[in-house]
């Protein structure tokens, strides 16, 4: 099904024709995967994994192409959080800058280098939005500058990289980030268990929502765009309004909550909706339930909003399911709510899946 509504990017995204967007991606692909990326365990997946997720959000968010490289090998050459070095940085920056380009190797490097930590609570602190750009002192006391066009990327990889791989398990064992504090492990075994439950976040979105929010009031002429999520910066979600929506999508998706009757579900989903708009799933619940019932209308209307949202985010929420997969069912959600159709049967839900 060709929609009008889907990204230009979003049919080549999900072909994995990521030629079509950077042509010299594939050879960039084969280098990662030849130094182990595809093996590496990280959150969520593979390293592989949450690599393509982030260039895949910064694709539909129109960054530039070295934002989109900064994306692609953003921790490649180690940094604060994870031991993931794949380049040598002593060595290996003249072969990166070859493959990538200068502004993006440089670009690479220093957000390798920088307390990405000390970065993001500057930011949120105000600092770095005007003309003068950033400067960012370590543990060590030395300065590091970033100039805006700098701050600017870097706000929107931070985005794209914590957008991508966290959930409830990251919600345990980094709490209150970015001013978490350390934690004994043994004590608190069982949030160290991995995956844990897999539920949405319900402590992050709050912050991801100032950070792009914060990318409006930075200088014009970076030419790093906002990203269109949380209504391209122009909303705020509230910490009590992140952690309602997460605890009631949670208690509808998982049965949780007695679901004698569908209005049950409708309306604890309508408040989710009411705590945090910018999520697509909660949606598509919706437009399920309402093709369930007939209501054709409302089930375009929500798939339509799901499937936006999707897009908008290129991530998803609910990560037991992956974007593409979401991005699937919303597309079926909406085809079969234009076409006035839905199965009568539960059997016969198990034969969805074509899109004309």
């Amino acid at each position: 099904m060709s929609l009008p509504e889907l990204h230009r990017y979003v049919p080549d995204l999900l072909a994995d024709n990521y030629a079509a967007i950077d042509a010299d991606l594939p050879q960039l692909l084969e280098v990662l995967f030849a130094r182990s990326a595809s093996e590496d365990w990280h959150k969520a997946g593979t390293f592989k994994h949450h690599l393509l997720g982030v260039y895949r959000a910064l694709c539909l968010w129109e960054q530039p192409r070295e934002v989109r490289m900064l994306g692609l090998f953003h921790s490649v050459y180690g940094n604060e959080y994870v031991n993931l070095t794949l380049f040598n940085r002593e060595k290996e920056r003249a072969t990166l800058r070859d493959l990538i380009g200068e502004e993006a190797e440089s670009w690479v490097s220093l957000f390798c280098a920088i307390s990405r930590t000390r970065f993001v609570q500057a930011v949120l602190d105000g600092q770095g939005t005007g003309p003068e750009g950033l400067d960012l002192e370590d543990d060590k006391g030395e300065i590091t500058h970033l100039t805006p066009r700098q701050v600017a990327a870097f706000i929107v990889m931070t985005v794209a990289d914590v957008g991508e791989q966290w959930h409830s398990w990251q919600d345990e064992i980094f709490s209150g980030y970015p001013y978490q504090q350390k934690r004994e492990l043994a004590p608190h075994w069982v949030a160290s268990m991995w995956p844990g439950p897999l539920k949405p976040p319900a402590n992050i979105l709050h912050m991801l929502s100032r950070l792009v929010n914060i990318l409006q009031a930075m200088p014009t002429d970076t030419g790093i765009p906002v990203p269109p999520a949380f209504r391209q910066g122009q909303g705020v979600l509230e910490r009590k309004d992140e952690a309602a929506a997460a605890a009631l999508y949670w208690q509808v998706i998982t049965r949780m909550h007695p679901l004698t009757e569908s209005v049950t579900a409708r309306l604890m989903l309508e408040s989710v909706i009411d705590h945090n708009p910018y999520v697509g799933e909660p949606r598509l619940l919706l437009a399920q339930l309402a093709l369930t019932g007939g209501d054709f209308e409302t089930a375009e209307t929500q798939a339509l909003a799901g499937l936006q949202a999707l897009q908008s985010w290129g991530l998803a929420w609910d990560k037991r399911i992956a974007w593409e997969a979401w991005i699937a069912w919303a597309r079926i959600l909406l085809q079969h709510a234009r076409n006035r159709e839905w199965p009568k049967s539960l059997g016969a839900l198990n034969g969805l899946g074509l899109v004309e």
